[in-house]
């Protein structure tokens, strides 16, 4: 370990890992808040913090590990689904300390509880197709449209503290990847970190009900990223880990498209 510390190499890699997750994390959430609950909604589902993590991933791992990490992100994605929807209906209610630690904690509970189970990744893909009919359901009374406005002004101390948690995830995720093996590496990998990030700048300027709305919008858009994860899973060691997950990013961005376009077309109808 010493010895890995020593070498410049091993600095410089991880400035650059650092660089590429705090640009891509802070860029998405700016134009999450800049857009209506829908918009961010379908923007926050996209692998932002947790693509960066997988880049990461990819420069330390070979396309087996990356594969079978793609089942703890599975795993994580519900988990997700279910962080989500509870926020939205604490945010109801309570304040931003109480909403964001009671999502946590079921996120927590959802994922280090998820190993007693030893998951296949069909296991892992019907675990989503069963909590996402449930999530999208519940968060139905939650949408609330109204209650966001866009372009939430950014300010330096946001891109400061959300440059600072990126970095910290960066450190954790290069530092304990190797210990922690393959599945939890890909659980880690989705922590939601973006996602609350959004729902923190929300909360604190526009109210609860607003961060909420994203919250609640967000269930379906995840079903595209469990989409992508599977596909990574299977395409990884068959085409490469870069072009599998330019793959999975490229259904997560046709799913998200297609919710769109029905959107769009509903609200032509009405």
């Amino acid at each position: 370990m010493s010895t890995l510390l020593s070498d410049p190499m091993f600095w410089a890699g991880l400035a650059l890992k650092i660089a590429i997750s705090v640009c891509i994390t802070v860029a998405a959430s700016v134009v999450v808040e800049r857009s209506g609950p829908f918009i961010g909604a379908l923007i926050a589902s996209l692998p932002t913090a947790g693509g960066a993590a997988l880049i990461i991933l990819a420069m330390e791992h070979t396309p087996a590990f990356i594969a079978q990490s793609m089942v703890g992100s599975m795993v994580s994605d519900a988990a997700c689904a279910l962080f989500a929807l509870t926020y939205a209906a604490l945010a109801q209610r309570h304040g931003l300390l109480a909403s964001l630690s009671g999502a946590f904690v079921v996120w927590f509970a959802g994922a280090l509880g998820s190993r007693a189970v030893d998951w296949s990744a069909s296991a892992a893909f019907l675990l989503n197709l069963a909590v996402f009919p449930i999530t999208i359901y519940a968060a139905v009374r939650f949408l609330g449209d109204g209650h966001i406005k866009p372009r939430v002004a950014l300010t330096g101390r946001d891109v400061t503290w959300r440059a600072g948690v990126v970095t910290l995830c960066v450190l954790v995720v290069t530092g304990l990847s190797s210990s922690i093996g393959s599945y939890f590496s890909g659980v880690f990998a989705f922590f939601p970190v973006a996602m609350s990030s959004f729902f923190i700048i929300l909360h604190t300027r526009l109210g609860g009900k607003a961060a909420a709305s994203v919250a609640a919008h967000v269930q379906a858009p995840l079903i595209g990223l469990c989409f992508g994860l599977y596909a990574v899973h299977h395409l990884a060691e068959v085409i490469g880990v870069w072009w599998s997950y330019g793959v999975g990013l490229a259904i997560g961005i046709a799913w998200n498209g297609a919710l769109w376009l029905w959107r769009r077309q509903r609200a032509a109808l009405v």
